[in-house]
């Protein structure tokens, strides 16, 4: 209650600040000077008159102004001294309005009002989840305004991440391209765009992403984004090593405390146990011998390798990147059903993991194995 009756006190003296002039009176500047400055003008006319400095009509002329101005200056000061009072009706309206106005709005505020609603801290706002609501009306507003102004490029590289977080990965595309074609290329822009597109391809580099990542690796070879995305196509073509070195640069490369660091570390993590399974690369020899073998024998040779992974996944289906391997090998070799039935089994064996099976769905999309 103390509360209350501080800010009714508040608010009186705001109300008080602003009715006092109203009770005040009037006061008068200038209506005695005028008068004592007209008296000093007659009697100046009559000493130039008596000099002979000004002739007989110009002074009537001049005395006739200026008597006329000395009865308007008296009047206005007997009109003041009359109306040095100030009306009881003006009196009762400051009154009125003193007591009226702050009890009034006291009192429908208790009953219009939430007197009783808990209070707010700061802290507890900041922590408190973002209303979706008032995101999805941000969006549509810069939607609209998109829709008016197209070309808007700024808009467009505004909005792009918004779509991102909220899971709108086709618009984002779309945001992103835009952005590139109406600001031009640059090593972020590009990055983005193919992170853009591997986002819509459930995190997979398709062919899309990884010449957008390179066209930003073109314009900036030591551009972060690109360089890690370029290292997660490499692992999903099956080339952990070559993941493993990319990110390895990329670490050492890190200041102290970089928080994308961490990311590259789980994924160095995720490859380096698939390193001992990758076959090395074959020595001087071995690549001389191979280059004397005759077509069918090389063809064999490949169709050995692909079996035993085969054979392999059968035994151990956990393997995405072994079933990544194989699926795109049948391909390559133009036995079509053979990947068809590859895909149809990794997704058996990684049933239990989405993730992988979503990657192995996105291949079969990329080569063109549906139906």
């Amino acid at each position: 209650m103390t509360w209350w009756l501080a800010f009714m006190l508040m608010t009186g003296a705001a109300i008080l600040a602003v009715l006092w002039p109203l009770s005040r009176t009037r006061v008068a500047h200038a209506s005695a000077t005028d008068l004592a400055v007209y008296k000093d003008q007659i009697a100046e006319l009559a000493r130039d008159r008596a000099a002979g400095l000004i002739g007989a009509a110009e002074a009537d002329l001049a005395r006739v102004e200026i008597s006329r101005r000395l009865l308007a200056a008296a009047d206005r000061a007997s009109a003041e001294q009359d109306g040095a009072s100030v009306p009881w009706r003006r009196r009762l309206v400051v009154i009125a309005a003193l007591f009226a106005l702050p009890f009034g709005a006291g009192g429908l505020y208790l009953v219009l009002g939430s007197p009783n609603l808990s209070d707010q801290p700061l802290a507890a706002r900041l922590n408190s989840p973002v209303d979706p609501r008032s995101i999805e009306t941000l969006v549509s507003q810069v939607e609209r305004h998109l829709e008016n102004n197209p070309q808007d490029g700024r808009g467009w590289e505004l909005i792009a991440p918004v779509y991102l977080r909220l899971g709108r990965f086709e618009d984002a595309v779309k945001a992103r391209a835009s952005a590139v074609r109406l600001l031009g290329d640059s090593a972020d822009r590009e990055a983005d765009l193919g992170e853009a597109f591997a986002a819509a391809a459930n995190g997979v580099v398709t062919a899309e992403a990884k010449q957008a990542f390179d066209r930003a690796l073109a314009l900036d070879p030591e551009h972060l984004k690109g360089r890690y995305y370029i290292g997660l196509a490499a692992e999903q073509d099956g080339k952990p090593r070559e993941a493993s070195r990319i990110w390895h640069a990329l670490l050492a490369q890190a200041p102290a405390g970089a928080a994308w660091a961490e990311l590259v570390r789980q994924s160095l993590a995720r490859v380096e146990p698939n390193l001992a399974a990758e076959p090395a690369a074959p020595a001087a020899n071995q690549m001389a011998a191979a280059a004397e073998l005759t077509p069918e024998q090389s063809s064999d040779m490949i169709r050995g390798m692909v079996e035993r992974l085969a054979a392999r996944l059968q035994r151990d289906g956990s393997d995405v990147e072994g079933w990544l391997r194989l699926v795109r090998s049948y391909a390559v070799l133009g036995r079509r059903d053979e990947a068809q039935s590859a895909a149809a089994a990794a997704r058996r064996a990684l049933a239990a993991e989405p993730e992988k099976v979503r990657r192995i769905d996105a291949l079969v999309k990329d080569l063109g194995l549906e139906g």
